[in-house]
This record gives C-alpha cells, sequence and structure tokens, in this order.
C-alpha cells in the first residue's frame, strides 16, 4: 500500500506548486459568514477554532480551485475532512448561491457525493491543483485520505 507521500511523489502537479504569497480563502467571503461557519464546525464537530479554521480554508481553497476547473472533467475530490468544511459552505445555501454567482460565473456547482468512497488518488491530484491556483495547501489535511475521494467526478459538479 502507497503511502500518502508515495501519493504525492507519484502524482505529478499540472504546475509547480504555489510558494507564496498564497491566494487566502478568507478574501472569499464577508468576515462575519468566515466567523459563522468556523462557528458551525465547531458546534458540530470536535474542533477547536484552529482545526475549524483550517478544514473551512481548505474547503474554500477546493471550492474555488472546483469552479476554476468546471467543465474540465477532472474528476476532483476533497479529503474526507476537506469535505466536512465544503459541507458547511454548501449547507449555507443563500451564501453558497452568492459564492457560485461571484466565484462561478453564476454556474451552481453541484454536490453529487457518493456512497462508494473511490480509491483513485484524486484528493491528492486535487491538492496539487489547488497549490497551482495559489491556494496553500494544508498537507496534513490532504494526507489522511490521499487516495479515496468521496464525491462523484462529474464535469460540473464536486
Amino acid at each position: 500500500m502507497a503511502t500518502a507521500l508515495e501519493n504525492l511523489e507519484n502524482s505529478a502537479p499540472a504546475t509547480a506548486p504555489a510558494v507564496g504569497p498564497f491566494r487566502d480563502p478568507r478574501d472569499m467571503v464577508p468576515t462575519e459568514l468566515w466567523h459563522k461557519q468556523v462557528g458551525l464546525l465547531m458546534r458540530d464537530y470536535p474542533f477547536d477554532s484552529v482545526m475549524a479554521t483550517r478544514v473551512l480554508g481548505q474547503g474554500y481553497a477546493y471550492l474555488a480551485t472546483a469552479m476554476r476547473h468546471r467543465g474540465e472533467q477532472l474528476g476532483l475530490a476533497p479529503a474526507k475532512i476537506v469535505d466536512i468544511g465544503v459541507h458547511v459552505i454548501i449547507l449555507d445555501t443563500i451564501a453558497y448561491a452568492e459564492l457560485c454567482r461571484e466565484h462561478n460565473g453564476g454556474h451552481f456547482l453541484h454536490h453529487v457525493p457518493l456512497v462508494d468512497f473511490k480509491h483513485d488518488g484524486s484528493p491528492m491530484r486535487t491538492a496539487h491543483l489547488i497549490s497551482a491556483a495559489g491556494f496553500e495547501v494544508d498537507l496534513p489535511l490532504w494526507e489522511a485520505d490521499a487516495d479515496c475521494g468521496p464525491c462523484h467526478p462529474g464535469n460540473d459538479s464536486h
């Protein structure tokens, strides 16, 4: 069984990893919404504010990257813990619709979860694309589930 580091080394990034300055996911939403979503993560999961902030930031970086590559059929998928952050973002449907309007040309990026996890390395490939998009990748959040993703590889979904 390959380790997460081996998966990372064996999956070539689309472009060289970002080295900073990094894009800040917090810039994608109003500060009040960011704090609300951190609070929701802390309410619903055993996260302190530091972990909730990390998970939410990677969730936004993932969504921004998925939106950037909409229609390319790349099979993007977040790691399971990052997907928790994605869920907090998309479940606030009014704010999520606004995010899609602002960052996805008005197209709604649907969420199509799979029952079975796909074991194809897609989370680490996705992490490379997030890095190439200029976001800092919080690698420990991606390594734990480096080979399995919970989302359908649709061209207009995640």
